[in-house]
Parts: structure tokens; C-alpha cells; sequence
């Protein structure tokens, strides 16, 4: 506890760490779901880089490691059986012969727009209840606690 804080506001503090954590564990949850609509197989750390990868087109691994937070040797592991589903391929560095890209394919291109148009998410379900002026709101304190 800080001096400015009082125990007040370190209870509720506490609230919000523990709300928290039970949405963090409900897009953990969501994120399963999705990965295994588009294949049984598919992990959710692997969505996340498909993800990735949609949104910012052919990518390095070592970028795509640096923008998750995680090593390369995680990136490794999870894109060989992206790989093998046909969902990510990787295409030559045309300014480093050694190098390689990471890109989603067609059918992951496909896969995640169903799963964007079949959105029936934990989240997105909870969510899409609230008032647009509510969703502005929720969307401005996130930014907010996400900035250092």
C-alpha cells in the first residue's frame, strides 16, 4: 500500500485484480473455443499468431516473437503445426535469402473470417449487451490501465 492509498482503496483494488483474473480466465476460455473451430488440433497460443499474422500481414519470426513476448523458440514450436494444417507458410526474405517470412494462408484467411462472423465468443456474447456509450467507456479505462 502506497501513502496515498488508503485501506479503502486497496480493497477495491484488490476487487478489480480478482474481476481481473476472471476475465482473463473467460478469454482464456474463449480463445480454446475459437482455436477449435477452426481445427481440433489448433492451440490457442496458435490463433494468437495466426492473429498476428492477419493483422500485420508477413512477418519475421523473431518479430512476431518480440510482439507476443515470448521466445523464438516458442514461435518455432507452435508454427510447424500451423504448417502441417495448411493454416501458415513461409515464404523467402527477398533482401535475405536466409530468411524467411511468416504468412497465414488462404484456408487461415478463410477460418478466421467465419470465426469473425460467428463470433458467439465468451466475451463478445457478454459484451454485446452493453450500450455503445458503456463499450466506449470500458474501452477508455482498459487503455488507460494498458498505458505505463
Amino acid at each position: 500500500m502506497t501513502a496515498e492509498e488508503s485501506p479503502d482503496t486497496s480493497a477495491v483494488i484488490a476487487e478489480v485484480v480478482e474481476e481481473m483474473n476472471v476475465l482473463a480466465g473467460s478469454i482464456r476460455a474463449s480463445q480454446r473455443e475459437a482455436a477449435a473451430r477452426i481445427d481440433p488440433d489448433l492451440q490457442a497460443f496458435g490463433l494468437r499468431i495466426l492473429r498476428l499474422l492477419a493483422r500485420n500481414g508477413p512477418t519475421h519470426a523473431g518479430a512476431v516473437a518480440n510482439l507476443l513476448t515470448v521466445d523464438k523458440s516458442v514461435i518455432s514450436r507452435h508454427t510447424r503445426p500451423l504448417c502441417e494444417l495448411g493454416l501458415v507458410e513461409t515464404q523467402p526474405d527477398p533482401s535475405d535469402g536466409r530468411a524467411h517470412y511468416l504468412a497465414i494462408t488462404a484456408l487461415a484467411a478463410a477460418k478466421l473470417d467465419e470465426l469473425r462472423a460467428g463470433d458467439t465468443a465468451i466475451v463478445h456474447r457478454r459484451l454485446s449487451t452493453w450500450s455503445v456509450d458503456d463499450l466506449h467507456e470500458f474501452s477508455r479505462l482498459l487503455a488507460q490501465l494498458n498505458t505505463p
